[in-house]
């Protein structure tokens, strides 16, 4: 008989989707790896780093926990680009 004790439970991971604005076209593309930094001033924004793209502001209960995260799609915009990374939470 197993102990129920020592099986090994699989880890549940949730993803988040978050966007960002780029304001110039090819620093980045879907499929990659990017680096966030958290910038707070009452309100948590984001940046891709090195300076590709700034969030917008989000409240401590929509907080990236995860500083890493992979492109999941770029839309041109008459407004720049939009950048849509995903985030293991």
């Amino acid at each position: 008989m197993t102990n129920p004790y020592s099986m090994k439970i699989p880890a549940v991971f949730s993803t988040v989707k978050f966007l960002f604005k780029m304001e110039r076209e090819g620093l980045v593309k879907p499929g990659d790896e990017v680096h966030i930094s958290e910038h707070k001033s009452g309100l948590y924004a984001y940046i891709i780093e090195p300076a590709v793209a700034m969030s917008g502001c989000y409240p401590n209960a929509q907080r990236i926990k995860s500083r890493k995260g992979i492109v999941k799609n770029i839309e041109h915009t008459p407004r720049g680009f939009i950048v849509t990374a995903e985030f293991d939470e």
